[in-house]
């Protein structure tokens, strides 16, 4: 992917970096709402959604109900929707969720984009009505983008597929030293049955010797000789443990691997799955595009 963003006619940013990354730039507007939709990205998917909303919105004017403003504050961690007086919060859009944008090429008033709601997974389109500025809102969200996704890939972001893949080895690796845990004990088990197999009920040994098996061969065993050796103090010696010396290491003795702590640029799996999570947003991109909303002259202004 050589860009992150995608439109028919370039256009050139509106902003400063800096003004995005360590600020905001806020804008007005009134909000029609959000409603699901199935597609991520589509010209026809976000009319649909607009000729919807617009409608709802009609039927609330009627009975008297004046569309709600908002404040929308965008940078390079996502688009927040606050209400204007209070500054609460409404929505908080992060940048990698939003996967299209679009204006209204027409009358600069309406402007929308599709984001995908970080509870419930789902699409929702969201519609507004600026002053003459939907073109400009569009650009800089996708500026922000733009910006968001550089300083995603400076910070680790081109590693996360090599760390999911990492993590997927460490996972076998694990598995495999489990079931290598699994046989030694099963192995021990057949050793004792075995080792009491060679004794008589009388007590006395059969005529199979104890260092060889039933196959006259001398058994394997991962663990030192349970024989103790008498201590020259006359004090019983101590049992060998039974157990791995270094339990940290894996069955081919090495230290196993942890990605998430094998270096300063790693990340504990909390904030892996957010990473994964953003390259997914980021690789799916954001279309930039500029449309005809206003689909007939009773439904141009709310």
């Amino acid at each position: 992917m050589n860009r992150a963003f995608n439109r028919k006619k370039d256009k050139s940013w509106m902003h400063t970096p800096e003004a995005l990354a360590k600020h905001y730039i806020p804008y007005n507007a009134k909000f029609l709402g959000n409603t699901e939709v199935d597609q991520p990205k589509g010209t026809d998917i976000v009319k649909d959604a607009v000729r919807k909303l617009k409608f709802q919105r009609h039927i609330k004017k009627s009975e008297g109900q004046k569309t709600p403003k908002v404040e929308l504050q965008i940078s390079i961690y996502g688009v927040k929707l606050l209400e204007p007086k209070t500054k609460e919060v409404l929505y908080n859009c992060q940048l990698h969720r939003i996967s299209f944008c679009a204006d209204d090429k027409t009358d600069k008033r309406i402007f929308t984009f599709i984001c995908k709601d970080s509870e419930s997974n789902k699409h929702l389109c969201y519609v507004f009505d600026s002053e003459k500025c939907a073109e400009e809102i569009t650009l800089t969200i996708g500026q922000a983008f733009d910006l968001a996704y550089k300083k995603f890939l400076e910070s680790g972001g081109k590693d996360v597929e090599t760390r999911k893949q990492i993590g997927g080895l460490q996972k076998r690796i694990q598995e495999l030293e489990t079931e290598n845990s699994e046989l030694k004990k099963q192995l021990q088990a057949l050793e004792e049955q075995l080792m009491l197999a060679q004794v008589s009920p009388a007590g006395s040994l059969s005529v199979k010797p104890a260092s060889t098996d039933v196959f006259d061969m001398i058994p394997f065993s991962p663990v030192p000789p349970l024989s103790p050796i008498p201590a020259s103090n006359g004090t019983p010696p101590a049992l060998p443990p039974t157990g791995p010396s270094h339990p940290s290491k894996d069955l081919f003795g090495a230290e196993p691997f942890d990605p998430f702590t094998c270096g300063a640029a790693d990340f504990p799996p909390d904030i892996q799955s957010k990473l994964d999570e953003m390259q997914e947003g980021f690789k799916m991109g954001l279309t930039l595009e500029g449309t005809v909303f206003s689909l007939d002259p009773l439904d141009s202004r709310c």
